[in-house]
């Protein structure tokens, strides 16, 4: 196998972990020897950015930006699921037209990135796919959708989604909409619609694997019973830990576990510790995102004054930050009570996701070091960051339907 990463500076990209300078350098190697992927980038929403490439480097905490390719080098990260994020919208004929055409174009823009960079990445459809491309040294991009809402009138419309290359679907997101109730929304259909149902079933036929993240309670349950493969939660924290309601109970996630499913840890500030609210910094924070809402993609300049004036509030109103050690406490409260076999990982990045100490995809390696150190072993730690997830998308197109047509290849 093509080395993923010259294993320079080892120790710096663990640092943090109290490990001996050996310790690190082992880390650092198990790391490169395994397949690393996040189930959830929202990376695709930077490509419409005027003069923004995922080929250069960028800075998190000047850009804001946590993924791309040189920092997916330094994370030892072959690839992961780049997902097309459709913001809920009126429930209405124009407003899902809308949404499906603004989903149809964030998905050639990601398959445009792909043949653009023909040396860099490679379509993945399948698991296989994904190993492939790490064989030839290149980085895997599966498309993935986060929210039903472009296809929530008509799911006739999930097989043209699937013949783009989507291989994972989540029915909703932070708003009910015409296929589920969201888990931070007033219940609506108390879990799954009828059509919601019919989705669940458009998926299984399809060899989509169904990701259930930001779906309430009633809906994982429903879907899991309804289910014939797995399901994955692509980015969702443990309410065991934490009550929030975007994060997992211990009850659903074990009948996720029990169905062969997986989860995928998240690090989203707000779902892993308790954040007081501030009138003032709120309304500070509203006023100033009505001030960039043109509608227009954010050149760099006026990215980097958002972010600058973010941090202003943020100083002036602070809350409390979620650190690595919180994260850790998810991945270990989940693995406690599912088993490695259903985990894995997820930054959320590039969608608001990064704790202190976890702010960008070169972050990857703390968590092999820290899980190493923990006593788990190389082999358990590489099915968590990515041999689990291969294996539900592997159950959920083995449950498809064989005569569903491919996905339109890649042409350079």
């Amino acid at each position: 196998m093509i080395r993923k990463a010259i294993l320079s500076a080892c120790v710096a990209l663990v640092a943090g972990t109290s490990m001996p300078a050996s310790g690190a350098t082992d880390a650092r190697q198990s790391h490169e020897a395994m397949i690393v992927l996040d189930t959830h980038f929202d990376t695709p929403a930077n490509l419409g950015r005027p003069g923004w490439s995922i080929m250069d480097r960028h800075v998190e905490a000047i850009d804001g930006d946590q993924v791309d390719v040189p920092r997916m080098a330094d994370g030892g990260v072959d690839g992961g699921f780049f997902a097309i994020f459709t913001a809920s919208g009126p429930r209405t004929e124009e407003g899902d037209r809308a949404a499906r055409d603004f989903a149809l174009r964030r998905g050639v823009q990601i398959r445009e990135m792909i043949a653009r960079h023909p040396e860099t990445f490679a379509l993945a459809i399948t698991a296989d796919d994904a190993e492939a491309a790490v064989q030839q040294g290149k980085r895997f991009v599966f498309l993935s959708m986060e929210n039903g809402y472009p296809f929530e009138r008509d799911i006739s419309l999930m097989s043209a989604f699937r013949s783009l290359g989507v291989t994972m679907m989540s029915p909703v997101h932070t708003r009910n909409n015409d296929l589920a109730d969201s888990s931070t929304d007033t219940p609506e259909w108390n879990g799954l619609s009828p059509v919601g149902k019919a989705f669940v079933a458009e998926a299984n036929r399809l060899g989509i694997l169904i990701d259930l993240s930001h779906a309430s309670d009633a809906v994982v349950r429903q879907a899991v019973a309804l289910s014939k493969a797995p399901i994955i939660l692509s980015h969702s924290g443990m309410r065991g830990v934490f009550d929030h309601p975007r994060n997992i109970p211990d009850a659903e996630a074990k009948l996720i576990a029990q169905k062969g499913g997986v989860i995928q840890i998240n690090a989203f500030n707000a779902y892993m510790i308790a954040t007081p609210s501030i009138p003032e910094r709120e309304a500070a924070l509203k006023e100033l995102m009505a001030g960039f809402a043109s509608g227009r993609a954010l050149s760099s300049e006026q990215r980097r004054a958002l972010i600058a004036k973010r941090k202003a509030i943020d100083t002036q109103w602070p809350v409390p930050k979620a650190d690595f050690d919180d994260l850790m406490a998810h991945i270990l409260h989940a693995i406690k009570l599912v088993g490695i076999d259903h985990i894995g990982i997820s930054g959320d990045f590039d969608g608001g996701g990064g704790v202190e100490g976890f702010r960008d995809i070169t972050d990857f390696p703390k968590v092999t070091a820290a899980l190493l150190k923990a006593g788990y072993k190389a082999d358990d730690i590489a099915k968590l960051w990515g041999g689990n997830a291969l294996r539900v998308l592997r159950a959920a197109q083995a449950a498809g339907d064989p005569g569903v047509s491919p996905a339109i290849p890649t042409t350079n």
